[in-house]
């Protein structure tokens, strides 16, 4: 009986810190820039920019460049989970936590499903962008769904790691230069914006040793065949081994700043 008490306890815990965390972002909308302008400003401008150059024409280069923003969008708003944890630690917060009647895990866990939102809201945006723009899946509704929720996943197991580096950096500033330049890194050396058969040898290898590339690559077969390939399977796993490597060390880290 105490043991369904304490794991009720957790999940309303963590609940009201989900809802704790959302009413925040509510109240500071610029916390929503890397999820409603970005995907929009991206998508925009390379679209218009880069859709002659690349595919001949933008309705040619949509199929290509949905899917790498969606998933640079997910990676922006994965990374915002660091920033934002390492906030509320500087700002004495988490010591007040910490004096309540609550699950100790709550506030972190309260994060990570509040995140959710984010990632959510950053899929809706960049895929209706894409389809304002003129782009239309081969995949029907249900698949486009599918699709959106693989990347959805993804973006949450990969904001364990941007978690785990907001606990382990010592300032907030640090960690949102750190994430930014991790993102660029992510999105830009892949296939999400340019076929890889154009880069040369060496830009090649690299974009091949980065798993974005295998992630924009099953979303993209998803989109253009309607089924599941073995690539998403292949991602979904790797999503999977990432929470499983990266949640107990987060966890490790958040009892240790604790």
């Amino acid at each position: 009986m105490e043991v369904k008490t304490n794991r009720g306890n957790l999940i309303m815990n963590t609940a009201t810190m989900a809802y704790r965390n959302l009413l925040k972002t509510f109240h500071n909308p610029d916390r929503f820039m890397d999820v409603i302008i970005q995907p929009v400003m991206f998508m925009l401008m390379f679209g218009y920019l880069f859709g002659g150059a690349i595919s001949g024409n933008v309705q040619s280069y949509l199929p290509t460049i949905v899917p790498g923003i969606l998933i640079q969008t997910m990676l922006s708003a994965a990374s915002g989970s660091g920033s934002q944890i390492r906030e509320d630690l500087d700002s004495g917060v988490f010591d007040r936590f910490k004096s309540l009647p609550i699950a100790h895990i709550a506030p972190l866990a309260g994060q990570l499903f509040a995140d959710i939102f984010r990632l959510v809201l950053a899929t809706i945006v960049a895929l209706s962008t894409g389809y304002l723009m003129g782009w239309r899946p081969v995949a029907g509704l249900g698949w486009v769904i599918v699709s959106g929720l693989l990347a959805i996943f993804t973006g949450w197991a990969i904001s364990w790691i941007f978690v785990l580096l907001g606990l382990l950096v010592k300032s907030a500033t640090a960690i949102q230069s750190l994430s930014l330049t991790i993102m660029l890194v992510l999105s830009f050396l892949s296939n999400a914006f340019i076929p890889i058969k154009t880069l040369s040898k060496t830009m090649q290898f690299i974009a091949y040793m980065n798993p974005i590339t295998y992630v924009i690559t099953a979303i993209r077969q998803i989109l253009a065949t309607g089924s599941w390939t073995n690539e998403a399977l292949l991602v979904l796993l790797f999503g999977i081994g990432i929470v499983v490597i990266f949640a107990p060390l987060t966890v490790l880290a958040y009892n240790h700043n604790n």
